[in-house]
C-alpha cells in the first residue's frame, strides 16, 4: 500500500488512474483462462428403438399428443380436478421448491463474489494526553493540563478478488447446474405425485367397481340360497345344501366390507397428495365410470434424454462435478486482490470534506501456497473422482430409465392379449354359473357343482376388472417413464 499527501488536484488525477488500473485488471480477468477441464455431455448409448415396442399399439395412436396435462387423457373430470390441487398444496412438491429457491440463491451468492466489496466507514475520536507533574521544593509549581483533540475520519474502501484464474466462474458455473438439477428435481416430484395421485385414483374406482360386482354376487348367493332353502323345506335337498349356500352367501358379504377398508385407504391418500386432511375429502362413487386404456404415444429412446427430468438432474450435477476441477485446480495459482481507499480526515467536523482533508491508497497483492504438504493435489484428485462418479451415475439413470420403458411397454403389450382371453373367460364363466344352477334345480347336479361354478365366475369377473385397471395404471407409469409432458428446455437458463 502506498498513500499520497492530499492536495486540490491529485485525487481527481488518482481517480483516473485507480479507474484505468482497475479497467485493465477488470479486463485480465475477464480474458483469463478458466483452469480445469470444459464439461462436455457424458456420452450414452442410445437404441433406435424400443424393443418392446413392436407388437404392441396404442388404443389410439397419436405420436404427436402434447403431454402436457397427461391426465386428461382419461376423461375423468375429477381426477383433473384432483391433479391441479398436487400442484399447488402438495407439501413434498412444496419442499423440493424451497430446495431450488435455495440453490438459486446459492448461484447468486457466488455471483457475487465477481465483483468489489466496498465498504464506507465513518469514524470519531477524541483523545487527552495526560497533565505533567509539578517539580521543585516547597510548595512546588502546578503542573501543566493535557490539551483534548479530536479528529473525524469519513472512508469509502474497496477490495476485489480477480478471477485470474476462473475459480469463481467454476463456482458459478457448478452452481448453476446444482440449480437446474434442482429444478430438474423439483419436476420429477411433481410428476411423480401426479401418476401416483392418478394410479390411487385408479385403484379407488377399481374397488368400486369390485363392490358392484360383489354387491351383484351378494344378490345372486341370496336368491340361490331362498332356491335351496325351498328344497330343502320340501325335503329334496339334505341340509348340508343350504348349509353350503349360506356360507356362500356370508363370504360374498364379509368380501364385500373388507372392500371398505381398503377403499378408505386410498381415498387418505389421494387426500394426503392433494394436501388436505384425510377428514376433508370424501371422493364419491361413481356408477357410471367404466375402464378404457387411453392413448399413449412412444417416442424414440433418444429423447427420453431431454424428456425425463431425473435424467436430467442427473446430467446437471455431472457438470457440477466437472466444475469443481476447475475449483479446486485454481489453488495451484496465486489469488490476486486490488484494495483501494478514498476519504478525508480532519480535526474539525465542519471542514471534513474540504479537499485538502483527503486521503486515498491503493494496492494490490497476491498469495500463492508455496507447501500445503499435497493438501491441493488431493483436492483435485477428490473432485476429479466426484466427476467420474457423477458420469458413472448419469449413465446408470439413462439405462435405468431404459429398462423401465421397455418394463411398461412389455407389460402392456401382454395385458393387451390378455385382455380378450380374460373377457371370454369371464363370459364362459357366467354362463357355467347358469347352467350349474339350473341343473341343481332339475335335480342333476349336487350343490357342490354350484358352488364351484359361482366361485370361478365371481374369481374371472374380478380378474377382469383388475387386468382392465392394471392396463390403465401401466399406461400412468409408461406415461411417467416417458417423461410425462416435461422437457429439458424447460429449464432455468440463469
Amino acid at each position: 500500500m502506498f498513500a499520497h499527501p492530499p492536495s486540490k488536484t491529485r485525487p481527481f488525477r488518482t481517480a483516473r488512474a485507480s479507474a484505468r488500473l482497475a479497467g485493465l485488471l477488470a479486463a485480465s480477468m475477464l480474458g483469463g483462462c478458466l483452469v480445469g477441464p470444459n464439461y462436455q455431455r457424458p456420452a450414452v448409448e442410445t437404441p433406435p428403438a424400443f424393443k418392446e415396442a413392436e407388437g404392441w399399439t396404442p388404443a389410439q395412436p397419436a405420436d404427436g399428443l402434447d403431454r402436457g396435462d397427461w391426465w386428461t387423457i382419461f376423461n375423468d373430470a375429477l381426477l383433473n380436478s384432483l391433479e391441479t390441487k398436487v400442484e399447488v398444496s402438495n407439501q413434498n412438491l412444496a419442499a423440493a421448491l424451497a430446495a431450488y429457491e435455495q440453490a438459486h440463491a446459492v448461484v447468486a451468492a457466488d455471483q457475487a463474489q465477481l465483483f468489489p466489496t466496498v465498504d464506507l466507514t465513518g469514524s470519531a475520536t477524541q483523545s487527552k494526553q495526560g497533565s505533567r507533574g509539578g517539580t521543585g521544593t516547597g510548595t512546588g509549581t502546578a503542573g501543566a493540563t493535557g490539551r483534548a483533540t479530536t479528529s473525524y475520519q469519513l472512508q469509502v474502501g474497496a477490495s476485489w478478488a480477480l478471477d485470474v484464474w476462473g475459480k469463481i466462474r467454476r463456482q458459478v458455473e457448478g452452481a448453476k447446474a446444482s440449480a437446474q438439477a434442482s429444478a430438474a428435481d423439483l419436476a420429477n416430484a411433481r410428476l411423480s405425485a401426479q401418476s401416483t395421485l392418478a394410479v390411487d385414483y385408479l385403484e379407488l374406482r377399481l374397488l368400486d367397481a369390485q363392490k358392484a360386482v360383489l354387491r351383484a354376487t351378494v344378490d345372486g348367493d341370496a336368491k340361490a340360497l331362498t332356491v335351496v332353502s325351498n328344497q330343502y323345506n320340501a325335503g329334496t335337498v339334505p341340509k348340508s345344501d343350504e348349509l353350503q349356500a349360506e356360507t356362500t352367501l356370508d363370504n360374498a358379504k364379509a368380501s364385500l366390507v373388507d372392500l371398505d377398508s381398503q377403499r378408505a385407504a386410498s381415498e387418505h391418500a389421494i387426500a394426503v397428495l392433494t394436501g388436505v386432511p384425510p377428514a376433508d375429502l370424501t371422493i364419491a362413487p361413481d356408477p357410471n365410470w367404466a375402464p378404457s386404456v387411453p392413448e399413449t404415444p412412444i417416442d424414440v429412446p433418444s429423447t427420453l434424454l431431454e424428456r425425463r427430468p431425473d435424467i436430467a438432474s442427473s446430467e446437471r450435477l455431472a457438470q457440477a462435478a466437472n466444475a469443481q476441477i476447475g475449483v479446486q485446480t485454481a489453488g495451484y495459482f496465486p489469488d490476486i486482490t486490488l484494495s483501494g481507499d478514498y476519504g478525508f480526515a480532519s480535526s474539525g467536523l465542519s471542514g471534513l470534506l474540504n479537499a485538502s482533508n483527503a486521503f486515498w491508497s491503493i494496492g494490490a497483492n497476491a498469495v500463492e501456497t508455496v507447501f500445503n504438504a499435497g493438501q491441493t493435489s488431493a483436492l483435485v484428485r477428490e473432485a476429479k473422482a466426484s466427476r467420474d462418479q457423477a458420469f458413472a451415475n448419469y449413465r446408470q439413470t439413462v439405462l435405468t430409465a431404459f429398462q423401465q420403458v421397455e418394463d411398461d411397454l412389455a407389460a402392456a403389450r401382454v395385458l393387451q392379449t390378455e385382455e380378450p382371453l380374460r373377457l371370454a373367460a369371464s363370459q364362459a364363466a357366467d354362463q357355467g354359473e347358469t347352467v350349474a344352477l339350473n341343473e341343481y334345480r332339475a335335480g342333476t347336479v349336487d350343490y357342490t357343482t354350484v358352488v364351484t361354478a359361482q366361485n370361478a365366475a365371481l374369481s374371472a369377473r374380478q380378474t377382469l376388472l383388475d387386468l382392465r385397471v392394471q392396463r390403465m395404471t401401466t399406461a400412468v407409469t409408461l406415461i411417467e417413464a416417458l417423461g410425462g409432458g416435461w422437457s429439458a428446455s424447460q429449464l432455468p437458463k440463469s
